[in-house]
């Protein structure tokens, strides 16, 4: 199996990586073949269009797998969603995977994860020092299309997850990005931008400060989904544009308050 099925992985100049490893929706057959769910559930729970967002940057990964297949965003152990309750209660699979079936899933999980370590290396040797930005989006009205949407004082527009960093450490990057996030004119109003509400940032910048923990800044990005029906796929893209130029805007200051910390 070659990594170009399982993502892609663009390279250039530049100590700034952006990685979309939710942005996939393909399966391999057996994975297909076994799966309960129907594609547009699992379109709902997977982060479309955030594969486009990584044109902010020369270096960019972008997942081509569905995370039903393997979720690289999770811990080895369970990365591939067995129970309801690792895939928010949904019913994942018509019978219980075998042995045989999660070990070529975990056999994607493991290959990437080691390309992702040669390419941060890359980085790290070149420039020192690298900042990911791990892009997502998030659901906010689970509770069905006609439902209220959930409450925004838990719902920022952004959520950035820090959680698994030293804070302290790539503060200066941390701050200066929500600044700028905050304070970009978004269709003529500001972004709700606040830290670690919602989501504290999943295994991948764990991993990536676990293994780079003096070099390697990862932010955990994550947008609701105000930009697009999450019921029906459906993207508005007038305000995908405005979420990539807003991405955009950031990456000067991101860059300058890296540069300060050599």
């Amino acid at each position: 199996m070659t990594a170009e099925k399982i993502w892609k992985v663009t390279r250039g100049r530049g100590c700034l990586l952006a990685v979309a490893i939710h942005n996939g929706h393909a399966v391999r057959g057996e994975v297909d073949h076994l799966l309960a769910l129907t594609e547009e559930a699992r379109l709902r729970e997977e982060d479309p269009f955030t594969g486009s967002w990584t044109e902010l940057s020369p270096n960019r990964v972008i997942g081509l797998r569905s995370r039903f297949e393997v979720d690289l965003n999770r811990p080895r152990d369970r990365a591939v969603y067995i129970t309801q309750e690792d895939a928010w209660g949904l019913k994942v699979w018509k019978s219980q995977p075998e042995l045989e079936f999660l070990d070529r899933s975990l056999a994607e999980y493991d290959a990437f994860y080691k390309a992702m370590y040669r390419l941060m290396k890359e980085l790290e040797d070149r420039h020192g020092r690298f900042i990911v930005f791990d892009l997502h989006s998030y659901n906010h009205r689970r509770n069905g299309p006609d439902a209220p949407p959930a409450d925004p004082a838990g719902n920022p527009d952004v959520n950035v997850g820090t959680g698994t960093m030293v804070r302290e450490q790539w503060a200066p990057i941390v701050d200066r990005f929500i600044r700028d996030l905050s304070s970009f004119n978004f269709l003529g109003r500001e972004l709700d931008v606040r830290e670690n509400v919602r989501f504290r940032g999943g295994n991948f910048p764990g991993w990536i400060h676990r293994h780079f923990p003096r070099t390697g800044c990862a932010l955990a990005i994550e947008f609701k989904k105000f930009f697009m029906d999450e019921w029906t796929g459906e993207p508005d893209h007038q305000q995908l544009k405005a979420i990539q130029e807003a991405l955009e805007s950031v990456v000067p200051g991101a860059l300058e308050e890296l540069e300060k910390l050599h």
